[in-house]
This record gives structure tokens, C-alpha cells and sequence, in this order.
């Protein structure tokens, strides 16, 4: 692991700065996220309660030195591992891009409401809801946006509404005692990555991966280590009902990021090219047969694949930056060589 103290962590200033939560309770604790915000958020001098479903997960958190709470996003009694708790971060979701379905719908959305619900009940002060960059994805490049873009009237697919859902809750529970912030991050990546790193791997290594227009588009990325200690700066100082992008910093160019964390694996990058008109026919022609097809009919791609993958998508973190001190501690060159080095310990992900 990286020490952000070696990175060059700017120090957090200002009159709030000095807020440490006690007590935080963490959902989505056994996931690439969560495991990764127990060992950071322990180093700053919070305790962590884990919400986990699985035993074998509430071992990881343990191990990691949280204190694992067995329950579900969805279950009543989740208001009581917030016991004792200033702080909730709401990690926990359904990330799947395939086409939508209820149970995203109920995980991004109504956990979002169960957990928010039992925050303020609990007498929580404050809530951190990490969202994604996903929520502005329609299919169209988003370039260099910043918190004010709107939203989509038409999201890119079930992932991007269901999160976009998920925030207008998460903000609605705002006040009354409670403070409530949104983060967002943009294709969070690095050690102990057990979400987008395997599939791309897998996909290079079956040879179904191809470029779309070469690939040679921008893109905006998170580093792990980037987007916990943005999360640290929100808590201590990031303002109630506001938005913060948090992201490496600079974009790079999609062909050249994905082509250095294929190399880290020992992976060739892939050759082929595909035109980005087809690629997005062939999207729109499969959610259209998902849909018509209630599911049974699954296409090659789906739009929300399409959107977060084939298109520019950058942001500007002039707000984070300004507003919470923020700066990114960890580069992609620093990151990369992590990543390439191996110095990350296995992890079983909350099923």
C-alpha cells in the first residue's frame, strides 16, 4: 500500500478540518471500495463498523480492523449497527452494466432510502453517498463536466438511472440534523482490484476485446488511494447537500490507461479497432431486444457498456480541489508500478 504521507498528502486545513468521525458506520464494507476505506478511514483514528452479509466477508472486515455488523442494505435492523455512530458512507451497490433489473433497482435505490432512513433515526450527524461519474452517462461524450452538468433526461441504462435515483435520495434526507454529500468517482482502479481489472483481463485474454475508434478518446480515472482520501477530506470539510467529482487529476488518453493495466498483468493490449457508429447500433439493438424480450434476449453490448467505455468522459475536480484542499496523492505512474510490483493482498469480495 501506498503511504499517502509519502505521496505528498497535503495536509487538511480550515476550521473543520480538524472533525474526526468516532464511529463510522460503512456499508458495502466487503467490497473493492469498502475494504480499501476500512484500512484508510482505521489509519486516521475512526472505528468502522462493516455491513456485511456473509461470514466469510465479516472475517475480511475483521481482519482488516473493522467491526463487522451481519445484515442487509434492505433490512430493518441495519439501524442497529449504526448504534454509536456520528458518520454512515454509503459504498453499497449494484455496479452491474448489463441490462436493468429489479434487484438494481432495489439495491441502488430503495437501500439508498433504508440506509439514509436509519442514519437520521439513529442520530448519525453526517453521510457520505458515493455515487459515480455514471449518473451523467446518456451515450454522448461528457466532456470536461463539472457538478453543475445536469443530469440526462434519457440515463445511458439501468446502472446510470438507478444511481442517479440513488442520489436525488440520499439528498433528500439533507437537513434536519443530518448532512448529507454525494462523491463521485470516475473508473476507480488500483491495488486489490477485484471489479473492473479481472473483466478487462478476461477480455483481452479471450480475445473478444477490441478498440472502438482506436480507442484514442479521453478518459478521467480514480486510483483507489485518490478516492479514499477524498473521501476523508468530504467528511472533515466537504459541504452538506453538495456533489465533489474526485479523480486522478489530468485525463489520459482510454487506449493508453486500459493498455498500461492490461501490461501490469503480464496481458497483451488488444489490436482490433471497431467503428464507434456500429458499436453503438449493436448497444441500442440489444437493449431493445432485452427490453422487448423482458431479459431472455441478451445483446453483445449494452448502451450502458457503451456510454462509460467508448466515448470521452472527463471531469473537471476544480470544486474539490478549491473547496476541501483536495489533490490527487497517488499517481497513475505510482499506481501502475503498484499494480505491476503485486503489492496488494488477496481479497474476497461480499458476495
Amino acid at each position: 500500500m501506498i503511504d499517502i504521507r509519502e505521496a505528498g498528502a497535503a495536509p487538511v486545513t480550515g476550521a473543520r478540518a480538524q472533525f474526526v468521525p468516532k464511529r463510522i458506520f460503512l456499508t458495502g464494507a466487503g467490497g473493492y471500495v469498502g475494504r480499501n476505506l476500512i484500512t484508510h478511514l482505521t489509519a486516521t483514528g475512526s472505528e468502522v463498523v462493516g455491513l456485511v452479509r456473509s461470514h466469510t466477508s465479516a472475517e475480511l472486515v475483521r481482519s482488516l480492523g473493522a467491526v463487522p455488523f451481519r445484515g442487509d442494505l434492505l433490512a430493518s435492523q441495519v439501524i442497529d449497527g449504526m448504534e454509536g455512530c456520528d458518520v454512515l458512507v454509503h459504498a453499497a451497490a449494484d455496479t452491474d452494466h448489463g441490462p436493468p433489473s429489479p434487484e438494481q433497482r432495489r439495491t441502488n435505490e430503495e437501500g439508498t432510502r433504508n440506509v439514509l432512513a436509519a442514519a437520521r433515526a439513529a442520530g448519525v450527524t453526517r453521510a457520505i453517498h458515493i455515487s459515480s461519474e455514471s449518473v451523467l452517462a446518456d451515450g454522448r461524450a461528457v466532456v470536461n463536466a463539472d457538478e453543475s452538468r445536469p443530469l440526462p433526461r434519457r440515463p445511458a441504462g439501468g446502472y446510470s438511472r438507478s444511481k442517479a435515483v440513488a442520489e436525488a435520495i440520499a439528498l433528500s434526507y439533507n437537513g434536519a440534523g443530518l448532512e448529507v454529500i454525494v462523491v463521485r468517482p470516475r473508473f476507480v482502479w488500483g491495488r486489490d482490484d477485484t471489479t473492473a481489472l479481472p473483466q478487462l483481463v478476461a477480455a483481452a485474454r479471450s480475445g473478444r476485446m477490441a478498440w472502438i475508434s482506436g480507442g484514442t478518446y479521453l478518459t478521467s480515472t480514480t486510483h483507489i488511494t485518490n478516492l479514499c482520501r477524498g473521501i476523508e477530506l468530504v467528511l472533515a470539510q466537504g459541504r452538506a447537500g453538495e456533489v465533489y467529482f474526485i479523480t486522478d487529476g489530468e485525463p489520459i488518453e482510454f487506449r493508453r490507461f486500459v493498455s498500461g493495466l492490461l501490461e501490469t498483468q503480464g496481458v497483451p493490449a488488444p489490436q482490433k479497432s471497431v467503428p464507434r457508429a456500429l458499436m453503438r447500433a449493436l448497444a441500442i439493438t440489444g437493449d431493445l431486444l432485452g427490453t422487448l424480450s423482458r431479459g431472455r434476449i441478451a445483446g453483445p453490448l449494452t448502451l450502458q457498456v457503451f456510454a462509460t467505455s467508448a466515448v470521452e468522459v472527463t471531469l473537471d475536480i476544480g470544486k474539490a480541489r478549491t473547496e476541501l484542499g483536495y489533490q490527487p496523492v497517488v499517481s497513475r505512474e505510482q499506481g501502475l508500478a503498484e499494480l505491476r510490483a503485486g503489492r496488494w493482498g488477496s481479497r474476497t469480495p461480499d458476495p
